[in-house]
């Protein structure tokens, strides 16, 4: 699944670059790390509706979901942020993981 990455700078959201889940469904690195984690204001957006569709589906030709924008802040820069996407054809659940 893509997922693209972007953060809100004066009102403004700029994307900071794109990554695709692996078979597990898990990306091979973090998305931000040393310089480039910063406090702020973040959208990860994932692309599940052409996920399902590219994967055959069966419930992937209504597309219920195509974009799931998942928007956080991030406080602390130090610490480790896990946001995990459980996902169907018809609906999600995000939480803040370890």
């Amino acid at each position: 699944m893509r997922i693209d990455i972007l953060i809100q700078r004066d009102g403004e959201w700029l994307r900071l670059g794109s990554v695709h889940t692996n078979p597990d469904g898990r990306v091979d690195a973090p998305l931000l790390q040393g310089e480039a984690m910063r406090s702020g204001r973040y959208r990860l957006v994932f692309h599940v509706g052409a996920y399902f569709r590219d994967s055959g589906h069966p419930g992937a030709q209504a597309q219920f979901l195509d974009l799931v924008p998942v928007e956080f802040g991030i406080g602390d820069a130090g610490a480790s942020y896990h946001v995990p996407l459980l996902v169907t054809p018809w609906s999600y659940c995000t939480y803040r993981g370890s």
